[in-house]
């Protein structure tokens, strides 16, 4: 491929809900620039952009692909992105790097689908210059008019059509363009079309879009404003020229026709994208952290941003970047803003699906790869030296689903690890930990779709047989009452023996509580539990009955049981402990015999002051159509939730409830089921609440059982 300087450079993302022809579209673009000679198909397995196994297995995009095509003297960088919600990060790291969405929507489905709103979310929180497509008119039931109102509905009014189909259904091949006003018509295959006159029986409608058309490009430059009050009417560069402006304001959204299938109107918006749509340099510069700003200049420093990793078995890891600055080379040698380390650049590459072409250069606005750095991962800024620029990172989606995951196989816990570790490094949205509370490898991921992704490349690429299993739930435990406990420890086996007694007062600590009453503090120690609440550890012991310097051991012996809490083994919190009196022996007290006294003596308090077992409690809020919303509250319903309220959210209900977590398993795979695909759902930790009596009965008699069968 030729060089191309910074202007002649386009990135593009296809975006959209899945099916509804992204990959599809990807091929008939190659096939239009002349870079594949057939076209390939998904059913076929042979596309370009769905060359992983996973998604020829699945038959839909797993991974965000990087294509790139000449066209007309420029090159456009194509990615094309999967649909469903659990693959948010591989869309979200595209539209950090292109220039333009191209978000493609389904004629045939009966609205604008939750995908596809989601999508546009993350474009409007980019402001990524948009253009519409809408594909599959060739179908029977393609509906064109509702998919422009439904697109103007949910996007606002400056969706407007470009085009529009002469007829749909098994009979299109004809699209009327009202920025250009001709008719293109093509052949069966596809292809160059033929220009023609619009039919007198359009000219009308073709006139009130177009009139529409300038319209909305006028309203929104108030020089082209004056240029139509004076003149009537816009010329096609004028339009052109409005339309680039209002694109990258991100205030206008044309619309166009495609059938990505039988290869009609993709060279329109190809066309469209090298005439109109902006190139990186007439972006607005890139934000720094510290509130500086990098331009896009061939001639300025080198800098590149890592957006992707991949890591292939032969190859190693690969770093797609997009050039931000300068002019890079191969051989070049970037230092690392994240990790200080200096990274050499040993092979530019560009890709085209799993093909790896060598490069000897990239200029500023271009996206390539490079392999094997060294230090290098997602959201990482590397830069020439001599110079310091950090590039604001992607802000990855937190987690929906969390399952338990441990190897089939004993032995195999540290290549679990290595896979783990792998998986994270292509993929910012999986995360995971080593509970030592739970005593589980907890995994954390977007949906069950994401998880059926990440067991089969467990599977097939690192050869592990890992089993998913319910988490458990990091209960507390607390108390409601106050109670007081003596406990003596005295141990005697010749020579120095062991003795400590304590008295202990212990209260459930809140907010603002008075000091104990009838006991005098001498000292306050205010501790922040690491897993939440508060221990508060007085001193209130007189005459002397215990030597201050025992209190330390005390205080280690109450925060040991605290950290296994006497109901079921969870931590204790919001507890206020008095020591106030207490014994000691000369010779035979020390720091071990008052710990043991401290923790029995917490421990007998504990189970006489109306201890309380609490559960982890999130903010639940699912969006969805309006006439999902009573099957989406009769399913909150049977989780024990308490649903707080129900809003409007763009086009769709939000619905917000408090959902015990210990409800919350596989919830993911039941909203998609209950809803045909068409809700979503996010949720926080909020609080930590009482479980009922039965639940709490049920879970201390389960664990006494398992600590009896244990000694």
């Amino acid at each position: 491929m030729p060089t191309y300087d910074t202007n002649h450079v386009k990135n593009i993302v296809l975006l959209g809900h899945a099916g509804c022809g992204k990959t599809t579209m990807a091929e008939s673009m190659l096939f239009e620039a002349g870079v594949i000679k057939r076209r390939g198909s998904i059913a076929a397995k042979n596309t370009v952009s769905d060359y992983h196994e996973l998604e020829t297995e699945r038959q839909s995009s797993v991974f965000a692909s990087l294509l790139h095509i000449p066209w007309r003297n420029y090159k456009i960088n194509i990615i094309d992105t999967p649909g469903y919600d659990d693959f948010a990060g591989e869309v979200l790291s595209a539209l950090r790097v292109a220039d333009t969405g191209v978000l493609i929507l389904n004629a045939t489905t009966t609205g604008v689908e939750i995908g596809t709103d989601i999508i546009w979310e993350y474009t409007n929180s980019f402001k990524t210059p948009t253009l519409f497509a809408v594909n599959k008119l060739d179908l029977e039931n393609a509906d064109f008019d509702k998919t422009l109102r439904d697109a103007k509905t949910h996007f606002g009014a400056n969706v407007v059509a470009v085009q529009y189909p002469l007829q749909t259904g098994t009979g299109f091949n004809m699209i009327i363009d009202v920025l250009n006003m001709v008719m293109y018509q093509y052949e069966p295959d596809g292809g160059k079309p033929a220009k023609l006159p619009i039919p007198d029986g359009e000219k009308e409608k073709a006139a009130l879009l177009h009139k529409e058309l300038v319209e909305t490009i006028a309203s929104n430059d108030e020089g082209l404003m004056e240029k139509y009050f004076e003149q009537g009417e816009l010329s096609e560069d004028d339009m052109k020229a409005g339309l680039h402006a209002s694109m990258i304001r991100h205030d206008i959204f044309p619309l166009f026709c495609v059938s990505a299938e039988k290869n009609m109107g993709s060279g329109r918006i190809m066309g469209f994208i090298d005439n109109v749509c902006p190139a990186a340099n007439e972006m607005p510069p890139q934000k720094t952290p510290s509130g500086g700003v990098l331009t896009c200049d061939e001639k300025g420093p080198a800098c590149i941003f890592i957006f992707k990793t991949i890591i292939e078995p032969h190859i190693g890891e690969l770093s797609l970047f997009k050039v931000y600055s300068g002019t890079l080379k191969a051989g070049s040698e970037l230092i690392n803003e994240n990790t200080g380390v200096t990274e050499k650049l040993n092979q530019l590459l560009l890709l085209e699906g799993h093909n790896r072409i060598p490069a000897t250069e990239l200029v500023a606005g271009d996206i390539g790869a490079t392999i094997k750095l060294r230090s290098t991962h997602v959201n990482n800024t590397l830069h020439e030296k001599g110079t310091n620029i950090k590039l604001e990172p992607i802000i990855f989606p937190k987690s929906n689903v969390t399952v338990a995951i441990a190897t089939v196989n004993k032995g195999e816990e540290e290549k679990l690890s290595h896979a783990l570790h792998t998986l994270r490094e292509e993929d910012a949205t999986v995360h995971f930990e080593v509970s030592t509370e739970l005593k589980q490898i907890l995994l954390h991921c977007q949906g069950e779709l994401h998880l059926q992704i990440i067991q089969w490349k467990i599977a097939n690429i690192h050869k592990l047989q890992v089993a998913f299993d319910k988490p458990k739930i990091a209960y507390r435990e607390t108390i409601r009452s106050s109670a007081e406990s003596t406990y003596r420890h005295k141990k005697q086996s010749g020579g120095a023996g062991q003795f400590g007694e304590v008295f202990m007062r212990i209260e459930p600590w809140y907010p603002g509580i008075p000091e104990p009453n009838g006991l005098h503090v001498r000292a306050t120690e205010e501790i922040d539990l690491d897993w939440g609440g508060k221990l508060v550890f007085l001193n209130c012991i007189v005459g002397g009955a215990i030597d201050a310097r025992f209190l330390p051991s005390i205080l280690k012996g109450v925060m040991e049981k605290m950290q296994n809490g006497p109901l079921t083994g969870s931590y204790v919190r919001d507890v206020r402990v008095c020591i106030y009196d207490g014994k000691m022996h000369p010779v035979d007290s020390n720091d071990i015999s008052f710990k043991i006294a401290g923790l029995h003596a917490f421990r007998k308090a504990f189970t006489q002051a109306a201890p309380q077992l609490l559960e982890p409690v999130y903010e639940v809020q699912v969006f969805c159509p309006d006439d999902q919303v009573g099957a989406v509250m009769g399913d909150l319903q049977t989780r024990m939730s308490i649903v707080e309220g129900m809003e409007a959210d763009g086009h769709f209900q939000k619905i917000i409830a408090k959902v015990p977590l210990s409800q919350m398993y596989q919830y993911s795979s039941s909203l998609r089921s209950l809803t045909q695909g068409r809700a979503r759902f996010n949720m926080q930790f909020v609080e930590y609440a009482p479980v009922p009596y039965e639940v709490q009965k049920k879970l201390t008699e389960a664990y006494s059982k398992r600590t009896v069968d244990v000694e």
